[in-house]
C-alpha cells in the first residue's frame, strides 16, 4: 500500500508528467485553447495510459527486452485506435475539435515512457495505479491551462461542453462585449501560461522544502550563563 499511495503522490504532484517532467508539451499546448477540449484529451490519455500499463505488465515476461519498444507501441496503437473510434462513434463534434490529437497520443512520450519505466517493471496493481495517477496529474495541468487560457481568450469558461452533455451550455463571464484577448489563445500565450504554472510549481516545491528543513534542523544549543561571583 506505501507504494501505491508514493504512485499517487508521484503522478499527482511530485512526478507530474506536465509540470516536472516536461513531457508531452505538442497536446498540452495545442488542445489547450478551452477546458472542455484539454480535459477530453487528458481524460483520453488517462485511458490508454491505465490499460497500456496494464497490459505491458502483464506481458512483461514473454516479451523479448530485444523488441519491447515496437511491441509496447503496438499496444499503444492498438488501444488508441479503439479510443479513436469510440471518439468518433459517441462524441462526433468533439472528436472533430481533437483531431489528429487523438492518434497522436501513440507517439506521445507520457505513454511510451510509463509503460517502458515503469509497467515493464512492476506488477499489474502498482502499474495500473501508476497510469491513472500519472494520466490524472496531466489531467488537472491541462485543466487548469485550458481554463486559464479560455477565459483570458474569451472570457468564458466551459467553452463546448454542449459537446459532451448537450442539457449545459458554456458560461459567458463578462458578456458579449467582451473583446477578447488574441494572445492567450495562440502558441506564446499557451508557453507563457504553462511557464506561469511551472513557476507556481517550482516555488511551492521550493517552499515545502524549506519549511522541511526548518522543521528538521535542530535548534543551536543555548550557552549557560557563568554564575556571579559571590562576595
Amino acid at each position: 500500500m506505501s507504494n501505491l499511495g508514493e504512485n499517487i503522490r508521484n503522478g499527482l504532484w511530485r512526478q507530474n508528467p506536465g509540470l516536472a517532467q516536461i513531457l508531452g508539451m505538442c497536446p498540452i499546448l495545442a488542445i489547450s485553447t478551452s477546458m472542455v477540449s484539454a480535459v477530453s484529451l487528458g481524460i483520453a490519455t488517462v485511458i490508454v495510459m491505465t490499460l497500456s500499463n496494464l497490459v505491458v505488465s502483464g506481458l512483461r515476461r514473454w516479451i523479448a527486452y530485444e523488441i519491447r519498444i515496437p511491441v509496447f507501441i503496438l499496444i499503444i496503437a492498438a488501444l488508441v485506435t479503439v479510443l479513436d473510434l469510440a471518439f468518433n462513434a459517441y462524441f462526433h463534434s468533439l472528436y472533430l475539435v481533437l483531431g489528429i490529437y487523438i492518434p497522436l497520443i501513440i507517439t506521445n512520450c507520457i505513454v511510451l515512457a510509463r509503460v517502458e519505466a515503469y509497467a515493464a517493471k512492476n506488477s499489474i496493481l502498482e502499474s495500473t495505479v501508476d497510469g491513472i495517477a500519472m494520466g490524472l496529474g496531466l489531467v488537472w495541468v491541462l485543466a487548469l491551462l485550458g481554463a486559464i487560457r479560455e477565459f483570458i481568450a474569451n472570457g468564458t469558461i466551459f467553452s463546448g461542453i454542449e459537446m459532451v452533455f448537450p442539457s449545459l451550455k458554456s458560461i459567458s463571464v463578462f458578456g458579449d462585449n467582451y473583446p477578447g484577448f488574441l494572445l492567450a489563445s495562440l502558441p506564446p500565450g499557451a508557453f507563457f501560461v504553462l511557464g506561469c504554472l511551472v513557476a507556481g510549481f517550482n516555488a511551492i516545491n521550493a517552499h515545502r522544502a524549506a519549511r522541511i528543513n526548518r522543521e528538521q534542523t535542530p535548534p543551536p544549543p543555548v550557552e549557560a550563563t557563568a554564575a556571579p561571583p559571590v562576595a
